[in-house]
C-alpha cells in the first residue's frame, strides 16, 4: 500500500513538471523513456530466452 502511495505521488509530481515546460521537452523526454523501455525488454527477453535454451 505505501508503494501504491508513494507511486501516485510521484505520478502526480511528474505531471505537475511537465505542465510547466515546452511541448517539445516533454515529447523529447517521453521519447527517451519509451526507448529505454524497449532496450530494457529487449535485454530481458533475451536473458530469458538465453537462460531457457541452457
Amino acid at each position: 500500500m505505501l508503494v501504491l502511495v508513494a507511486a501516485l505521488l510521484l505520478l502526480g509530481v511528474v505531471l505537475g513538471a511537465v505542465a510547466h515546460v515546452p511541448v517539445a521537452v516533454s515529447l523529447v523526454a517521453g521519447a527517451a523513456i519509451g526507448a529505454w523501455l524497449v532496450v530494457f525488454a529487449v535485454r530481458e527477453r533475451r536473458r530469458t530466452h538465453g537462460a531457457a535454451h541452457r
